[in-house]
């Protein structure tokens, strides 16, 4: 069987769609897989066994389109795929997926679609509400009758990068707080001053306090922010690391703090226990998938504020992304969240 999976984007989202492709590779040894996908998105998971990636970048538009089917049609002919599993129903995906030739093409259930995508699909996942987004994905193998029951990362990590992280501090005994403080959604940002306030409380402790996150003016303004108004020292690796090195470097932490971002999945997949902040969006659907003990929750608070209604009210998925939402979640929720950390793995 050959099958093509269409998933651009985000970091959080193509991480979720690698125990996918282990459980499609654990029922069948041989498959052929090649994976659409956006090109950061391209090089963190670059070199996942028995993968083929193409690259489609998005400012190429129509004429990226009409060459990566001329590109995949040189791969498969004039038969094309046995299947595509069409995994995001933005506008854009959507008319993508047109251009990737497939006999059965399977989406998303009727009450996730959007932007047209049954029209793009001919079959469809389970209908089934109160998924975690990493479970919604797993469900694309059902229509090809497996069951996802196992999750399973092993995301590609080179030696190098391990070693470029290990070099970054030396382990004396020291207990790490890693803080990647930004997402790309802005409105699911804390303030700096509540990462620092948390940052000095964890250095009082004797933990040692990192900070990471990507090269743009944002993630930047946001680190320097909370540099200056912490007390404590913290090492600052902002725009020092690669795609590739971000997995070791979340790898060597004992607890990330971040909020409803690419980096808190890719720590999850790492190993790494989050801390994570969630207010805008519901972390029973998009928190850290393997523990979310350590999150601070107000997600239902922001229903009630911004929404008129709790959360069990809203469609599933619902965002709250609104000016101030983030505000709801405080210094204290996030130290009692830190301490319960600390409760559980202090000996």
């Amino acid at each position: 069987m050959s099958i093509c999976l269409l998933r651009l984007s985000a970091l959080g989202d193509v991480t979720h769609v690698v125990p996918l492709v282990r459980t499609l590779q654990a029922a069948w040894p041989q498959i052929a897989l090649t994976w659409v996908i956006g090109k950061g998105e391209h090089r963190l998971l670059e070199g996942l066994p028995g993968v083929d990636f193409v690259e489609y970048d998005k400012k190429t538009g129509f004429a990226g389109m009409r060459a990566l089917r001329n590109q995949l049609r040189e791969r498969t002919g004039r038969r094309g795929y046995e299947v595509l599993l069409q995994m995001q129903v933005a506008a854009r995906a959507n008319l993508l997926s047109a251009f990737i030739p497939a006999a059965l093409r399977v989406g998303y259930d009727r009450s996730r679609s959007k932007d047209l995508h049954g029209l793009f699909i001919n079959e469809r996942i389970p209908d089934s509400p109160g998924l975690h987004v990493l479970d919604a994905i797993g469900s694309f193998c059902e229509p090809l009758g497996l069951k996802q029951t196992q999750v399973r990362w092993d995301l590609p990590v080179p030696d190098a990068a391990r070693e470029w992280a290990h070099a970054q501090w030396i382990e004396d005994g020291s207990q790490t707080l890693l803080i990647s403080p930004c997402s790309s959604h802005k409105l699911r940002n804390w303030q700096a001053d509540r990462y620092a306030a948390v940052a000095d409380h964890a250095a009082a402790r004797g933990w040692r306090i990192v900070l990471c996150g990507g090269r743009s003016q944002l993630e930047r303004e946001t680190t320097d922010a909370i540099l200056a108004a912490m007390k404590a020292p913290a090492l600052d690796l902002v725009g020092k690391d690669t795609l590739k090195q971000l997995p070791a470097l979340l790898e060597r932490a004992d607890l990330v703090m971040t909020p409803d971002s690419g980096p808190m999945h890719i720590a999850n997949a790492m190993g790494a226990k989050v801390l994570g902040l969630h207010a805008a969006s519901n972390p029973a659907r998009s928190g850290p998938y393997s523990d979310r003990r350590y999150c601070v929750d107000r997600y239902d608070d922001a229903a009630r504020k911004y929404l008129g209604r709790p959360a069990s009210e809203l469609k599933w998925g619902t965002k709250i992304e609104h000016d101030g939402v983030m505000d709801l979640a405080t210094v204290n929720d996030a130290i009692a969240a830190f301490e319960r950390y600390v409760t559980d793995y202090t000996d």
